[in-house]
């Protein structure tokens, strides 16, 4: 299952021999650098470059060029090295580009030795930049992961590699870019301009596309091949079915990590067709194989400003994409991102208005004699003035900021499909069960203390990659801790059978089945809406005899899955097997619950998410608090969100503290049972 992963987000590594292949709209340099477990580059022989292109473990080309593969061996990497990092550069005097928002966005991939990917990005929204940071293998408790980085450098390979502590980073710089030169003699000629039917999927159509592409899914059916078995061996020049947010949250210029929220899976892809091969008279054909047409249709145009000089007016879809959900989708994340970007730069000034106003005022009363009178007086008031002028100028950039992205907003929230629009939203209303998997799916809303109006749904992708744990706990923020404990476990189910019914609603027909267990059957009322609608793959299983049978058959179901994968023989799986994806939801965990069962359930949250078995967990942590340390894994494994609003989602980039709002259906209204009375007449009409 190959992850499309965006900036921030990172990815486990099954295995330690891997290829790192590189696809640029030009010639570029490819490098790698080794760092130790704070991320620093001890010395020049801790870096791959074309003039020393091999390290142990490790080995880049040696010229520029529009398409690289670094091999990696990480278990022959030396013990002290604990992170890899792929550099790309434009070469200097060679004529081509001298920034990468001149070109297209370049596209990596790490795959196996036989060619199958295992992880892909696509570095979109740089600019100016001439060196980037691409990629990070790091190791993490033993296990190594890839993490996309994307981080440009204005100055290039000098700046690039003093940021990572590289003592003499100019002149190994120059070295590199001398080392290039010199192989330019022996570099192949460009190929020549691909047709629109040949570019490549994943190219961003110019400087402006801020946004990365991510090409829409072929979606699983629930035929065992095509739902969990591996793809063949994709090129890396071609772009392959993604995985989601995270706040999964969206890339900003500084290295990230996700979204709280995000949170990205992956999707294993379905039965495709098979590249035509290239012929000898003509430029290789590296149209995607799942596409009728290799290139994203550009975004709609802006629509022209009232006012000469005034910004575009905003239009929805404004992002590249396949579709107009994949454009919406870009589109939600890139105002994810520019929400962050504005919020930091203003926090920013803030805090060094604050400090300079301190300094000067140290330095003015550092003399005595002016600690007394009215020349103190004046220094305070002249500092405490420069201070206000320049928090009032940062203000007005972000209140600018702010009413444009509140704009776009508007128009954005009526335009969402179902799968990214709240429950208030019309849509809902005519809506019909899918034939296709969306993208993704808005697990609430996430906002700043600096407009808290202005709302960016959070987004999680498609087939989940992680479970969901609804917090339960009164300590969850200050809002939790003033609420009743019976109410907030209420408002937590609640919450769950939401998200549940929104799953089902977005899956094919057939294709997603929800489990539930309530021990005690004190969320008989909360789960009334899914039990009458008969959406649920049986009763609510209660007490412990219940609890151990619903573990044991999504047990097996993922041990079964897993061999089958495992011995390429996903037809011999049993006719009683169901193989769409599975949901379980988990009511008042720790209660009825033996050892044996918090194993299981461990097992499920680890195992789970890759074979389409997903975990959806209400529960409050200090419940289980007599488990000690042995759940904590079981907690990292979920992403975490409440019943009420809290700001405990925090951004890969800047280190917000995003204010969560839960999903919630309108006062009085019926869209949840009109949602899933559609559910129940889709099933009924594909036969299952």
């Amino acid at each position: 299952m190959t992850a499309e992963l965006v900036r921030g987000q990172n990815h486990t590594l099954p295995q330690t021999r891997l290829e790192i292949r590189v696809s640029a709209g030009s010639p570029v340099v490819a490098g790698a650098t080794l760092g130790d477990e704070n991320g620093t580059v001890r010395g020049v022989e801790w870096i791959a470059h074309p003039g020393a292109h091999r390290l142990p473990g490790l080995e880049v080309s040696r010229q520029a060029a529009a398409g690289h593969r670094l091999a990696v061996d990480l278990e022959a990497l030396p013990d002290e090295v604990h992170r890899v990092t792929v550099l790309l550069a434009l070469p200097t005097g060679a004529g081509g580009p001298t920034r990468f928002g001149a070109t297209a966005a370049p596209f990596v991939a790490v795959t196996g030795l036989d060619g199958t990917e295992i992880a892909t990005f696509t570095l979109t929204g740089l600019d100016a930049e001439s060196a980037v940071s691409a990629l990070e293998l790091y190791r993490r408790q033993g296990a190594w992961k890839v993490r996309a980085v994307g981080q440009g450098y204005a100055a290039g390979l000098a700046e690039m590699l003093a940021d990572q502590g590289l003592a003499g980073a100019a002149e190994l710089a120059a070295s590199i870019q001398e080392a290039v030169a010199r192989s330019l003699a022996r570099s192949v000629a460009p190929p020549p301009p691909r047709t629109p039917e040949g570019d490549r999927v994943r190219h961003a159509s110019g400087p402006s596309d801020a946004h990365p592409p991510t090409a829409p899914q072929p979606q699983p059916t629930a035929h065992p091949p095509t739902v969990h078995q591996p793809t063949a061996p994709q090129s890396a020049t071609h772009p392959p079915t993604a995985p989601q947010p995270q706040p999964t949250a969206h890339p900003s210029t500084a290295p990230q990590p996700a979204a709280p929220a995000h949170p990205p899976t992956g999707t294993d892809p379905g039965t495709q067709t098979a590249p035509a091969a290239p012929t000898a008279a003509g430029p290789i054909n590296y149209a995607h194989p799942r596409r009728q047409h290799a290139a994203p249709p550009p975004p709609p145009p802006a629509a022209p400003s009232a006012e000469p000089g005034q910004a575009p007016q905003p239009v929805a879809g404004d992002a590249t994409g396949w579709s107009m959900d994949e454009r919406l989708y870009n589109q939600i994340w890139g105002m994810f991102e520019d929400l962050a970007r504005s919020a930091a730069a203003y926090r920013s000034a803030v805090d060094f208005a604050e400090s300079r106003m301190g300094q000067e005022l140290d330095r003015s009363l550092s003399d005595p004699r002016n600690r007394i009178g009215g020349t103190g007086d004046r220094a305070r008031e002249e500092a405490r003035a420069k201070r206000d002028e320049l928090i009032a100028r940062a203000r007005e950039v972000l209140d600018r900021d702010l009413a444009q992205l509140a704009a776009e907003a508007a128009v954005v929230e009526p335009a969402l499909p179902a799968a990214y629009a709240g429950w208030d939203n019309p849509v809902w209303h005519a809506h019909r069960i899918p034939m296709e998997l969306p993208m993704a799916l808005r697990i609430g809303d996430l906002h700043l203390p600096e407009r808290t109006d202005l709302r960016i749904p959070l987004l999680v992708r498609l087939p989940l990659e992680r479970g969901i744990w609804v917090d339960s706990g009164r300590t969850a923020s200050e809002a939790a801790a003033l609420m009743d404990t019976d109410r907030l476990r209420r408002l937590a189910m609640e919450t769950a059978v939401l998200h549940a019914a929104r799953l089902l609603a977005v899956y094919p027909p057939g294709e997603f089945s929800v489990h539930v267990i309530d021990p005690a059957g004190s969320a008989a009322g909360s789960l009334a809406p899914l039990v009458d609608a008969g959406v649920l793959a049986g009763p609510p299983a209660a007490g412990p005899g219940g609890v151990a049978s619903v573990l044991a058959h999504l047990t097996r179901r993922v041990d079964l899955v897993q061999m089958a994968v495992r011995a390429g023989a996903a037809d011999a799986l049993p006719p009683d097997l169901d193989t769409g994806e599975q949901l379980l939801v988990v009511n008042d965990f720790p209660h009825g619950f033996d050892d044996r069962a918090v194993t299981q359930l461990r097992y499920l949250a680890d195992e789970g998410p890759s074979v389409g078995v997903h975990l959806l967990m209400v529960a409050d942590r200090e419940d289980a608090s007599a488990y000690g340390p042995v759940l904590d894994p079981l907690w990292r494994s979920l992403l975490r969100i409440t019943p009420v609003a809290d700001n405990h989602l925090a951004d890969p980039w800047v280190g917000h503290a995003w204010t969560y709002e839960p999903p919630a259906t309108p006062p009085g209204s019926r869209v949840l049972e009109q949602v899933l009375a559609a559910v129940t007449a889709a099933r009924r009409a594909a036969g299952r």
